[in-house]
């Protein structure tokens, strides 16, 4: 492999998006096996923030291949330990797109928890999830752990505003805090204040990172849906795509940010320090092509063979990007924010 000087420092950041997570860990256990490649700091939101927990823990008690196995062990358990009731039908698997709409759990469900609050039919807050990280990762030890900056986001209920964990921060209430879905649980009450998923205000969040870090490039596994091609106009389709734009807003105002800083700074309009005032380049690596064709019950699809398939999806995706993209790394951006994000006058 490489030598020492070849290496490239980048930084992580991890979309959250419920069971389409698996498609990220088959990006991480592929670019886990990369020397070329150096981590400076992981951010992580909902799905995201449990992989980046679970990837870094391994990382800081037996390095790579660690964190390969714990990964593994990670999403088994949540299939293990999901509700049978979130798993495809006779007929969704006849299908076989991961969707789980004809479940008749998955539509009980739907439609208790528009009618009925998690206060109600979850009064004693039971999260799986829970169980499963703490069986996983020594949080005590984890907090201890900094060779990489690892950042969480999680949802103000009350004040509306991005709260973010870094590592001695991270325990499982901040991760149980960044994925709390509102009509799924209650909650989340750490301190005096309480949180919900990071995803309305942060997916994943990218400013921490890139003013308390050095490295230039962020790459960002991409796992909600920006662009479409197509009109919804079935009210499944269009509940599908409210919860994509809701979820990705944040990540555009922080993009076209970015874009217009580094404007600045090409034209000398802010003087590059090399520390916070330096040009950031962007990198994506999505899973669109895979996660498009999937309707929003995929996410809650709880299947191991489903989550097998998409961690598949994610090691191919990210070779094919890696054989694209690994030797353009601090030269120049790889991602379009002007043709993606930014409006056409």
């Amino acid at each position: 492999m490489s030598s020492l000087n070849q290496t490239k420092k980048i930084i992580l950041a991890l979309q959250g998006g419920g069971a389409h997570g698996a498609f990220t860990w088959g990006v991480l256990d592929r670019l886990l096996e990369v020397d070329e490649i150096e981590v400076e700091a992981m951010s992580g939101t909902s799905a995201g923030a449990i992989n980046t927990v679970v990837c870094a823990y391994g990382l800081h008690i037996g390095g790579p291949q660690k964190a390969k196995e714990l990964l593994e062990k990670l999403w088994k358990k949540i299939s293990l330990n999901g509700s049978v009731f979130l798993k495809p039908s006779v007929f969704d698997a006849f299908l076989g797109n991961g969707d789980i709409y004809n479940s008749p759990g998955y539509i009980l469900f739907n439609t208790f928890t528009q009618y009925v609050s998690p206060y109600v039919f979850n009064p004693f807050n039971y999260n799986p999830l829970k169980g499963i990280l703490n069986e996983l990762v020594d949080f005590e030890e984890l907090n201890k752990y900094n060779k990489k900056k690892l950042f969480i986001c999680a949802t103000n209920v009350k004040t509306n505003q991005a709260k973010i964990f870094t590592n001695k921060e991270i325990t499982v209430d901040a991760v149980l805090a960044s994925s709390c879905l509102p009509f799924l649980f209650p909650a989340v009450k750490i301190g005096n204040d309480y949180y919900w998923d990071g995803g309305y205000m942060g997916n994943p969040p990218l400013f921490p990172m890139i003013n308390n870090t050095i490295s230039q490039d962020i790459v960002l596994i991409k796992i909600n849906s920006i662009n479409i091609n197509t009109l919804p106009t079935t009210a499944r389709d269009i509940a599908d795509r409210v919860n994509e734009i809701s979820f990705n807003s944040s990540l555009i105002n922080e993009m076209r940010f970015i874009h217009y800083r580094n404007e600045l700074i090409r034209n000398g309009i802010i003087k590059p320090d090399g520390k916070i005032n330096r040009e950031i380049f962007i990198h994506v690596i999505s899973g669109y092509n895979v996660l498009n064709a999937l309707g929003y019950s995929s996410k809650l699809n709880t299947s191991y063979q489903f989550f097998q398939k998409l961690k598949e999806e994610g090691r191919k995706v990210a070779n094919q990007w890696l054989e694209k993209n690994l030797h353009k790394l601090g030269t120049h951006s790889t991602f379009d924010i002007e043709e993606h994000f930014l409006d056409k006058f």
